[in-house]
């Protein structure tokens, strides 16, 4: 089982990023989605989820509005599509499937500085 993040890097202030998170060995479509991140000196934040079934969303109040999570189930992919990005921001960004069991991603670096 893996989960592999991909689309970090650095942005600037007012920008936009896309990450990636493809899944492989177990079944996609019935797990649950989240994105979380966690910058430095904080604990784990929730962003943003994304439902097996109906692929209802719903976000963090801090990104509410200028993030969006999508999945495309037949790439096993899921998405958070970031825009409009703040230097508060940065953090490392971790995806996790929930499901039966829980699987977590090794994090990709994202960076909103000028």
């Amino acid at each position: 089982v893996q989960l592999v993040e991909s689309g970090g890097g650095l942005a600037q202030p007012g920008g936009s990023l896309r990450l990636s998170c493809t899944a492989t060995a177990f079944t996609f479509s019935s797990y649950a989605m989240r994105w979380y991140r966690q910058a430095p000196g904080k604990g784990r934040e929730l962003v943003a989820t994304i439902t097996s079934t109906s692929g209802s969303t719903n976000y963090a109040d801090s990104v509410k509005g200028r993030f969006t999570i999508s999945r495309d189930n037949a790439k096993n992919t899921v998405y958070l599509q970031m825009n409009s990005l703040k230097p508060e921001d940065t953090a490392i960004y971790y995806c996790d499937a929930l499901g039966h069991y829980e699987y977590w991603g090794q994090g990709t670096q994202v960076t909103v500085s000028s």
